[in-house]
């Protein structure tokens, strides 16, 4: 049981690296080139000599299967939300049999010391008989 809670808490400490991660870290040392680049749609208007820049957002057709996205997106929340409760589940079924193994075990130990102690006096016993049987012939042959 030791060594499981050991193993669990270092393979713990082993991915707490992968799980503390930025989910938004780059490398600084990214390239460019290789990057899928969409079109994007600017607006420039001059004022004054000076050239403004409009947003780059994505035309509606471009967007593919937003909504079917979201969808599926939600789905999966779903399904992970069933899986951690069937974790729950699962870990309270654990923690109730593990509970009977303990007891049981702890019986068991308590029945095999009181075998033994039985086994004990048994022998006691029988090395009594044979001791009082040796006096007995003892005494009847004298």
């Amino acid at each position: 049981m030791k060594k499981l809670l050991a193993t669990i808490v270092g393979i713990a400490m082993l991915s707490s690296g992968v799980v503390f991660a930025d989910a938004n870290f780059t490398p600084l040392n990214f390239d460019d080139s290789n990057a899928v680049k969409a079109p994007a749609t600017t607006t420039a208007k001059t004022v004054s000599g000076v050239e403004a820049k409009g947003t780059d957002l994505l035309d509606p057709a471009q967007v593919i299967g937003g909504t079917k996205m979201q969808n599926s997106i939600l789905q999966m929340d779903n399904a992970q939300i069933e899986i951690r409760n069937k974790l729950l589940n699962y870990r309270a079924k654990y923690s109730e049999i593990d509970g009977r193994y303990e007891t049981a075990k702890a019986e068991r130990k308590a029945m095999k010391k009181q075998i033994k102690q039985a086994e004990k006096q048994i022998k006691n016993i029988d090395k009594a008989k044979k001791s009082i049987r040796k006096n007995f012939e003892r005494r009847s042959n004298i």
